[in-house]
């Protein structure tokens, strides 16, 4: 038997106001984005077609350049961010994309349509925004 349930699709939750920046920028500029966007997240431009996006968060830049006591201005954001990222299509189920969350312990994830960014997903959208919408 088929049960008749809500499908909330991770479009339907994601954010699309969301930072990017090159990997030739320094940390130092990653920073002063991060804190004028008041976001912890951003996503790494493509260097070429054929290349894949990065994401570098507040986290990364704890731990590979605050707690290695580095100089911000002379660490580039490549050199510490996560390439290739994992990333979820537009029209995923909530249900699948919280999964791929926490299987992998992602923090967030790009939201990919026709090799363009489009959104960025997190935890707090799936629950807060997306189960929400389900319980309703």
């Amino acid at each position: 038997m088929i049960e008749n349930r809500t499908v909330i699709r991770v479009k339907d939750v994601m954010k699309t106001d969301f930072g990017t920046i090159d990997g030739i920028a320094t940390v130092d500029d990653a920073l002063k984005k991060m804190k004028s966007l008041k976001t912890a997240v951003l996503i790494v431009n493509k260097r070429h077609e054929d290349d894949e996006y990065g994401l570098i968060t507040s986290g990364d830049i704890a731990r590979h350049v605050l707690a290695k006591d580095r100089a911000p201005n002379r660490v580039n954001v490549y050199e510490i961010m996560s390439k290739p990222v994992i990333s979820v299509h537009p029209d995923m189920d909530i249900r699948y994309c919280s999964r791929l969350f926490a299987d992998y312990n992602l923090v967030r994830a790009p939201v990919i349509e026709n090799r363009t960014v489009v959104g960025i997903v997190s935890p707090n959208s799936l629950v807060l925004d997306g189960l929400y919408k389900i319980i309703q």
